[in-house]
Order: C-alpha cells, then structure tokens, then sequence
C-alpha cells in the first residue's frame, strides 16, 4: 500500500511590520495636534488684553449674532465701564422699586424682568397666559401695559441714553389670514410701545431702532408656544455703543444715467405718463431738461451728446475699430 504524501501548507505574512506599520502616525498626530496648542496658548498669554478679550468673545459667541443683533439674553460684546455699569445698576434699582410701590404693577412684578448686560439696561414684558400687557393677538396695550410704559418714560427721557425696541411673538400661527403675520404683529407691539414712550415724554430722537423678530428668537426654545415667547424688550443702550448712519448720497448723485425713453413711445404699465410724453395737438414744445439726468459732455453746437454705453465703449476698443 502506498504512503500518502504529507499536506505542506505554506503561510505567507503580508504586509509589514516594525517601524513600517501605521500606527506611529496616529501617534505624530496627536503629538503636532498637542503641539499647536501649546503654541496657541503661549501667543495668547504673551498678546494684549485686547486680544484676549476679542478672542474670548467669539468663543462665547462664534456666529456674532448677540452682537449684530443686540438681542442677546445673556449680553455679548464690548464690556461697558464701570461708571456706565453703576448709572445702570441704580436705575435698575429705582425701576425696581417705583414698579413694587404700585399695587397694580406689583403683582405683574414676576413678568417683568430688568437685567444689565454689557449692551445695557435690558427690560423685558413678558406676556402671561391672560394676555399682561397687550391685548390676545394685537398690538393694543392694556391698562396694565400703558401703565408701565408711562411709569419707564418717565425714567427713560431724563436719560441721555438711545433706546431700541423689540418685539417677540411665540410660534403659534397668528390666524388663517395670510396678509398679517407674526411679523408683523411683533413689529406692530414694538411700535405701540414707541408710539406710548414718546407720547409720555421720550424724545424722538432717542428710540433709534425699532425690530420685530417673530418667533426667530425664541426666550423658551423647548417649548415654541410657551406665553413667555410674547414680549415686548427695551434697551437702554450703553455708551459704549454707537448707533450706526446710513446715508444715500451715493445713490442720489450717483453717476448711472437714467433709461431715456424716446419721444412717442409708449407709457409705462399702469398708465403712469413718463417725463417725455407730448400733448396729441398743437405744436410740439421740447421737454424741460431733468435735473436727474446723468452728467454727459457737451458738443460743439452746446447740445449735450448721450453718454456712451458700456458696450460702445468695449467695441472702441477693440483693435481695427474707428474711433
């Protein structure tokens, strides 16, 4: 009987081993990850406190919208001094106690919150499940509402602090109504409430903006429908702060020629006459020159040429073209 042949399986190790294996690299990266930061935190400790302060503000706010918005609950952004900090904290104290002395405010004590942050003097009406300040899906102070409000303007207008004026609605849809919104009955309260300031003593120049956010800035995020969402804030900015100008000087004298509509063409949509539109019967008379028109150079004879367009002015240049 013949022997059976022995089975050799031979095994190959793949890959490689030692030093040329992967996990020094997770290794290497850790260590430079470790690295950097020591590098970032000895530039830190060696760099001004203005720095410091710039970089500690946007870890605590990295988008910017406390800020930008200045609606933040907690107050982000510059520090105020600490004379701007005590003019604030005794008119906080005083508010306190003339909304204590009246009975009437003194029981509406819990919706009414005055915080300092370092944008300034924040006061809050937070709305209760009946309705506090305003009347259910309006923009009509109630007795209660007047009341405060003519209690704040009488502080507020001594102060040579500017005011901005916010209003806040919870989630709920306002009505089936499409033409009115939340937006707009936020916008509506924050309105009332300047209208009542300034009638009661504000100065018209101290209310610098008015906001209305809907339900974008929810005070009970977990609960969008939750009464407290309805407020009406007023900020008593700080010194610090600065209220930004705007002006239209470069869209009202700016350089870009108006649409020349030609002589008997016809008017706009709507029946809107244009500016170059001739009466039917007798004679033709010329068209009074705009003042708005575009400033263009004039010819020989003392007429004004049109301005060229920006596509006659690259075909121009084009080479081989006349000029």
């Amino acid at each position: 009987m013949a022997k059976t042949q022995p089975i050799i399986v031979i095994k190959r190790v793949s890959g490689h081993g030692g030093h040329h294996g992967g996990a020094w690299k997770v290794a290497y990266a850790d260590f430079v990850t470790a690295l950097m930061a020591l590098f970032i935190v000895l530039w830190l400790m060696g760099s001004s406190e203005q720095v410091k302060k710039s970089v500690a503000g946007y870890f605590n706010d990295p988008k910017g919208t406390g800020k930008l918005m200045g609606s933040t609950m907690s107050g982000t952004g510059e520090g105020m001094s600490a004379t701007t900090t005590d003019q604030l904290q005794k008119l906080k104290d005083k508010l306190e106690e003339e909304i204590k002395a009246r009975k009437e405010l003194e029981k509406l004590s819990k919706q009414i919150e005055i915080t300092i942050t370092p944008e300034g003097l924040r006061i809050e009406l937070i709305e209760g499940k009946d309705s506090t300040f305003y009347e259910l899906g309006s923009a009509k102070l109630s007795a209660s509402g007047q009341e405060l409000l003519a209690l704040l303007a009488a502080e507020l207008k001594t102060l040579p602090n500017s005011l901005l004026i916010e209003g806040h609605t919870d989630a709920t849809p306002y009505s089936g109504d499409t033409s009115y919104s939340n937006w707009d009955l936020s916008a509506d309260r924050a309105n009332s409430a300047r209208r009542l300031l300034q009638q009661d003593g504000v100065r018209s120049d101290q209310v610098t903006q008015v906001r209305g956010y809907a339900d974008q800035m929810l005070r009970v995020k977990n609960n969008p429908t939750d009464p407290s969402n309805r407020r009406v804030s007023i900020l008593v900015k700080n010194d610090n702060e600065s209220v930004p100008t705007l002006s239209a000087t470069g869209i009202v004298d700016g350089t870009t020629p108006l649409p020349i509509i030609a002589k008997g063409a016809a008017p706009a949509k709507g029946g809107a006459k244009t500016p170059d539109a001739q009466p039917t019967t007798g004679p033709a008379t010329k068209p009074p020159a705009s003042p708005a028109a575009a400033p263009s150079s004039k010819s020989a004879t003392g007429t004004r040429a049109a301005r060229p367009g920006l596509m006659d002015r690259f075909k121009a240049m084009l080479p081989g073209t006349k000029k």
